[in-house]
């Protein structure tokens, strides 16, 4: 409770200047990108055949036999003149999504790159292996199974904007909570950003991400939705590289014979959004979370909530990073990492 009202303090503190450091340049060092992790995999066995690349072309005779690059992930870095944060955030993304999550809002607004890097951060945002500018690879003979497509509706009560039977084709019958801070009139902006993924892909994705890990940190990680459950376990697998987590609304955790002793180091903080009690879904994943956040308190770490509902902050979907007061709540994400000393 002493860490939130401190954090809430820094809060109202830094609000004052917050209106005027949202207008203000960014001192930029340098943007940049890379490709990390990987392997080369080989295909054998399949049928040449001819393709026209372009209209006009003359056709080629193409083998698609070989050897690929695979399995391999995608992130852009934006780096400050004079950051005030010790470390770089880097921002993990949801399930059938990507880094976009963290640029531009559906309805046009600055997203929570642009947040934190007004915060003083080194900002990476990331795609995961499969996703998005990380690219994917032939299936089943690279990755297995075959990729799965969320449709337009499946997300309207999947992530809290209303009830599922509030879907509706037509944008003018379509039924939001009545509190909702998602931006409604922009779901179908919201809906161009999904991409294919994979529900047998775990491992390559964990693999993907600790290597990611290696290569930009010590840092600290705000990560969303699946993207959770990797952020645990890369935190997991290298507790020496990871100064936090911040977990917006995590749909999973390590079990319960994973070892927490190994991240009592490393804060964690859990962000939940509203109407979770009626949706039985987020309820089982919210136990689960609860009890791996017991697990580190167990062990000797902090593993904190940040209920949004109960801190007066109502309406917040899954996706809050998108909200209309998504910047009200990266402010309390913000507070939090200045209390844990993370700031300069």
């Amino acid at each position: 409770m002493k860490n939130f009202i401190a954090a809430a303090l820094l809060a109202a503190l830094s609000s004052h200047g917050g209106a005027a450091r949202a207008q203000e340049p960014i001192a930029v060092r340098e943007i940049g990108s890379l490709h990390i992790g990987g392997r080369i995999a080989t295909v054998e066995g399949l049928e040449p055949r001819e393709i026209i690349f372009s209209p006009g072309a003359p056709p080629m005779r193409m083998n698609p036999n070989g050897q690929f690059r695979v399995e391999q992930m995608y992130a852009q870095y934006v780096r400050l003149q004079n950051p005030r944060a010790r470390y770089p955030l880097l921002l993990w993304h949801g399930g059938g999504l990507t880094g976009v999550t963290y640029e531009t809002t559906p309805d046009g607004r600055p997203g929570w790159q642009m947040f934190f890097l007004r915060q003083g951060h080194d900002v990476f945002t990331s795609d995961a292996m499969e996703r998005g500018r990380s690219g994917w690879a032939r299936f089943p003979e690279i990755l297995a199974g075959e990729p799965v497509f969320r449709t337009m509706g499946e997300g309207w009560g999947l992530f809290r904007v209303g009830p599922q039977d509030g879907w509706n084709a037509n944008p003018a019958q379509r039924r939001a909570f009545d509190n909702t801070r998602f931006p409604v009139a922009a779901w179908d902006q919201f809906m161009a950003q999904a991409v294919p993924r994979w529900v047998t892909t775990d491992r390559q994705i964990q693999a993907a991400y600790d290597a990611y890990v290696q290569a930009a940190c010590p840092c600290v990680i705000v990560v969303h939705s699946q993207g959770g459950n990797f952020a645990f376990n890369a935190a997991l697998n290298a507790p020496d590289k990871v100064r936090a987590i911040v977990a917006i609304e995590p749909s999973g955790a390590p079990p319960a014979t994973a070892d927490a002793a190994r991240v009592r180091g490393i804060p964690h903080l859990v962000v939940w959004g509203d109407h979770i009690e009626g949706n039985a879904f987020w309820r089982g994943v919210r136990t689960n979370v609860t009890r791996w956040q017991e697990q580190i308190r167990a062990a000797g770490g902090t593993a904190e909530t940040l209920d949004l509902p109960a801190a007066g902050i109502a309406g917040s979907s899954h996706m809050m990073m998108m909200d209309t007061n998504s910047d009200e709540v990266a402010g309390r994400i913000q507070a939090w990492i200045a209390a844990r000393g993370l700031m300069r």
